[in-house]
């Protein structure tokens, strides 16, 4: 018989034999459940937003017991469609807030949007040209703009419902409100009440492309800019007495000895508003005359060896020091500027440096700040600025040549070749250096000096500085670097700019008398503006529209010799930060409408303080500084208890995201999938929140189609666990039969009928539950993710659901120790459900809607509609059993040990399951080993009945001798040493017993018979 026939009988005898036996499967319990295998987000997120979001927020309202939390939204642009950062803000605070409601709290979180401002404005007058804008009226201006940005924020709106965020989405708040608007020159008042807002002529930053004064706040620095720079000789006219005379002009006047100052700079163009040169007047300087040159020039002593080739063209010349002096021999010195003629004066400042430069820095007090405090406040210099709003030098420059150039390109070249020509150029060159420009134009700003609004805040850095950092304000800060960025940058600043040339905005409520200048704002004005505002019910866009004589009383528009001013109103508007800034009162309005705060009195003003402020990195120059110094100026302390900061995103490779680079994501494709599924599938929104959990926020964020691939299959991990627990819990869903009975059943397990396997389960939940909630508290969302992913991957999954299958399985349905099981995954699921919620409410919902009846509190009367309203799981101390930890401190290890004994005899093909062998321990028999070698050794003799089922073995023996006989020769072995030096030597043998054909562990007495377990089992039935 050839072996093709041999093995063809084989093959059927075994067939037959397989035919004869019969089958058991009927009579396991195998899980089952209507839970679906795959989430299908995209067409079933629906099914549960409304119960988590709408119907929860209201809910919680009106039934949680706790005390009142508000997170703060700050406001976004209400200027185009979501993306990605928008993600990672909204959800992070929809986090906190879900996690809040678990712990009983009433949440108040009402979303915001900043709609005034540039951007909008741009954006809403793009289809027009330049000259078409500027002949519009402000009030065809202003009804363009409140359209775009109504329709931005329903777009936006309606976005991030998608991504099921909780809050009271159908009343937000927008800086555009008439309430709203009102609320924020009411602040605005407080600040001229206590004389903190003037109007002054000095430098600002002005973007020459959006034609407007900008904040610090509202500029983005570009590292790679180019500025050519000139080193530029400006003859003395008259020296200053203190100079040594005979030694520099060489008994000649000033006129012949040709002796000249030296300066640098990198803005060419404002040279011809040059108003001092500076030295410092401790700094050491020096005469020097080069060998064949006509001309001596004064520089710092310290720069004249690094200056010898911009001073000479000859670099052999020789170099002959005439004198050297202090700078302050300097001051009074005149000189002329070569441009225009004109004669000037140097002056001292503590802010020269030796660093770079000349020691000698060129002063014009109306293109630069620091310029115009020492010229301004020292000299009484006034600053001189021959630039218009775009940019371009007026007829006030002087020159002819230059009017109408383009200071940052054609006029600054013009300067250039001028001085040139007029041989007083010493060197020009090209650096690359940080400078700011329009963040949103993304084109560089000028510093130049208009009649603008500012506020006093230099009286404020104390008091703020106070409530960030005081020990009784208790700021908490994540990360904890925030409260001392935030106080940087307030101190930093002693003014800031508060008017915009723009028609979009919050007016500043000023007149002007047309014969005098004079500006008047009062107290009494602005309540005057708003009384009237309020009145004739149009909000502000009655500024607009009202006369002077609506808007202000009659004594007002007469001066005190009687005679009637004819007055203007102002038309700058507030900076969008200042409109953002205000927010905090505006919530407090609102909270004390809806009877969620006690309403405040005029006499006792107590300060409105939000639980949490959550935004971008950006907002510490922004909305955190501006709300802060405004709420300390209004209120006496910041608005907020906790500051929570958090990074930009970053694609795959770290770069930045940006529209130009083409690496955005749009977080709606992440949600609904892109055009290709398979490249670009629907993840719904779940999963972009558990993104957004897993990131480190702290820091910037990356984000990218592979970050999200690795998301999804850990989300597809938490719901094929939770779909384990239900098939077992659950198997008809809701509709499971006496799930009440069984809950009360399952309450009432005793400690003492916990297997060994079990009480590890309860200790490692009991441990992942106090960490999670921990990490939920101190906001470190990421923390959150990666416990649980440690609690499904490997404490259930590859642990305690792996092990108790055969209970669940095989076991009788009123088997103790199958009950046990269901305890344990009962509790587990309690937790676990609670824990998913805040991240991924969705899958929540899913699972509490297949059995209401087992995660509901305990003593609840009716079921609850949402697993929000179940509250935070409860812990059993008895749980941390103290006991079973120092038993697992060995047994774990030791399992260790024996999977990887086992891994050996299978990849030797000895075995090929584990249930196959039979697992022999034999521990050290050393009588002078120490009591923690014995403690250890106890852990295993004690659990000797119930490590088979921790290894998932058919068998296991504990010895002291090792096998002697040939025919026992071990599979595998392998010695590991446990905690307390105790040596234990690990054999793998063949099972003796025959494999149970039901539950296929090797525990029968014969081949193809039940195991005694089996067998009662099925006669049970």
């Amino acid at each position: 018989m050839n072996t093709t026939s041999t093995s063809f009988l084989k093959q059927t005898d075994q067939q037959q034999q397989q035919q004869q036996q019969p089958s058991y499967s009927d009579t396991l319990l195998l899980p089952k459940t209507p839970f679906p295998l795959r989430a299908n987000a995209a067409k079933r997120d629906h099914l549960f937003r409304d119960r988590c979001t709408k119907e929860l927020y209201e809910w919680q309202l009106a039934n949680n017991p706790g005390d009142l939390f508000v997170l703060h939204d700050g406001p976004p642009y209400a200027n185009g469609p979501l993306h990605i950062g928008h993600a990672l803000n909204k959800i992070l605070k929809d986090i906190i807030n879900r996690y809040q409601i678990q712990l009983g709290r009433k949440v108040v979180f009402i979303p915001g949007w900043d709609c005034h401002g540039l951007p909008i404005e741009q954006k809403a007058l793009g289809s027009f040209s330049d000259a078409e804008r500027t002949k519009m009226p402000p009030a065809e201006i202003r009804k363009r703009a409140e359209k775009f940005a109504t329709e931005a924020v329903e777009l936006q709106r309606n976005g991030l419902q998608r991504w099921s965020l909780i809050g009271d989405w159908q009343n937000p708040y927008l800086t555009m409100h008439p309430e709203y608007e009102i609320s924020q020159l009411r602040v605005f008042r407080g600040l001229v009440e206590d004389g903190m807002v003037f109007r002054r002529n000095r430098p600002v930053y002005w973007s020459p492309s959006s034609r407007t004064a900008l904040a610090e706040a509202e500029l983005e620095y570009e590292e790679k800019h180019e500025s050519k720079s000139v080193y530029v000789a400006m003859p003395i006219v008259k020296p200053a007495s203190a100079l040594p005379m005979h030694a520099i002009f060489d008994k000649h006047g000033a006129e012949k000895a040709n002796v000249k100052l030296v300066v640098w700079t990198t803005t060419p163009w404002t040279l011809p508003a040059n108003r001092a040169i500076a030295v410092h007047p401790e700094l050491e300087y020096v005469a020097v005359r080069f060998s064949g040159s006509s001309s001596t020039y004064i520089v710092a002593h310290e720069l004249l060896g690094q200056l010898h080739d911009t001073l000479s063209t000859d670099p052999e010349a020789a170099v002959t020091v005439l004198a050297q002096f202090p700078g302050s021999a300097l001051l009074d010195t005149v000189y002329a500027n070569p441009l225009t003629s004109e004669e000037h004066r140097v002056i001292v400042a503590d802010y020269v440096t030796s660093t770079s430069g000349t020691g000698l820095v060129h002063s014009a007090p109306g293109h630069g700040m620091v310029d115009y405090e020492v010229c301004a406040s020292q000299y009484g210099i006034q600053p001189f600025s021959p630039v218009d709003d775009d940019g371009r030098y007026t007829a006030e420059v002087g020159i002819p040549a230059l009017v109408g150039l383009d200071v940052q390109s054609s006029g600054n070249d013009a300067v250039i070749r001028m001085l040139e020509d007029l041989g007083a150029l010493l060197k020009k060159d090209t650096i690359v250096h940080s400078y700011p420009y329009d963040w949103r134009t993304k084109k560089p700003v000028i510093q130049r000096a208009t009649p603008q609004w500012f506020a006093d805040i230099g009286a404020l850095h104390r008091p703020a500085d106070a409530a960030l950092g005081s020990e009784t304000a208790q700021i908490t800060a994540v990360p904890k670097q925030a409260i001392s960025r935030l106080r940087g940058y307030i101190a930093q600043r002693s003014e800031w700019c508060i008017s915009r040339q723009r028609a979009w905005g919050v007016p500043i409520p000023a007149f002007y008398d047309m014969d005098t200048g004079e500006a008047i704002l009062t107290t009494e004005s602005v309540d005057s503006v708003i009384s009237a505002l309020e009145k004739a019910g149009n909000g502000i866009n009655g500024w607009w529209t009202m006369s002077v004589e609506e808007l202000l009383p009659q004594h007002l528009l007469v001066r005190k010799d009687g005679s009637r001013r004819q007055l203007v109103k102002c038309f700058d508007t507030m900076d969008v930060w200042f409109d953002s800034g205000t927010s905090w009162s505006n919530l407090r309005q609102r909270l004390e409408r809806a009877g969620h705060i006690e309403p405040s009195s005029a006499s006792d003003k107590k300060p409105f303080v939000a639980d949490v402020y959550s935004e971008g990195s950006d907002q510490h120059r922004g909305w955190f500084q501006s709300s802060s110094l405004l709420s300390t100026a209004i209120q006496g302390t910041v608005p907020f208890k906790t500051l929570i900061t958090h990074g930009f995103t970053l694609d795959e490779s770290g770069a930045k995201m940006s529209k130009s680079l083409g690496n955005v994501i749009d977080p709606e494709v992440i949600v609904s999938g892109g055009k290709d599924l398979k490249k670009m599938p629907a993840y719904g929104s779940d999963v972009l929140r558990l993104w957004v959990s897993s990131t480190d926020y702290t820091r910037d964020v990356v984000m990218g189609h592979s970050v999200m691939a690795q998301i999804g299959d850990q989300a597809r991990k938490f719901r094929n666990t939770a779909r384990f627990i239900l098939g077992n819990l659950a198997p008809e869903g809701p509709q499971t039969p006496n799930l009440v009975e069984l809950r009360q059943t399952l309450e009432g397990v005793p400690k003492e009928a916990l297997r060994l396997v079990d009480r590890i389960a309860l200790m490692e939940l009991y441990k992942s539950a106090t960490s999670l909630a921990e990490s939920y508290n101190s906001h470190a969302f990421n923390h959150v993710f990666h416990e649980l992913c440690r609690l499904t991957n490997s404490v259930l999954s590859a642990f305690y659901h792996d092990i108790v299958k055969d209970r669940l399985y095989a076991s009788h349905p009123a088997d103790p120790a199958r009950i046990a099981t269901l305890h344990v995954l009962y509790k587990t699921l309690n937790v676990y459900v609670r824990a998913l919620a805040p991240i991924m409410p969705h899958l929540a919902e899913e699972i509490f809607e297949q059995c209401p009846q087992l995660l509901s509190p305990n003593g609840t009367e009716q079921l609850l509609a949402s697993v929000g309203q179940t509250g935070w799981y409860q812990l059993d101390d008895a749980w941390n059993d103290a006991g079973v930890a120092a038993q697992w401190a060995v047994l774990e290890p030791l399992r260790a040990s024996v999977n990887r004994t086992l891994e050996t005899a299978r990849a030797n093909k000895a075995i090929r399951s584990a249930l196959e062998a039979s697992v022999k321990l034999v521990i050290s028999n050393d009588k002078t080993a120490s009591a923690a070698s014995a403690a250890s050794a106890s852990a295993i003799t004690q659990n000797a009945g119930e490590l088979a089922e921790l290894f998932i073995v058919s068998n296991v023996t504990v010895s002291t001798t090792p096998s002697a006989s040939t025919d026992d020769t071990p599979l595998a072995t392998l010695k590991c040493t446990l905690p307390g030096d105790l040596d234990v030597e690990i054999e793998v043998h063949h099972v003796k017993d025959h494999k149970c054909p039901r539950c296929w562990i090797y525990q029968s007495k014969s081949a193809d018979h039940l195991c005694n377990r089996c067998d009662e089992v099925i006669h049970r039935h």
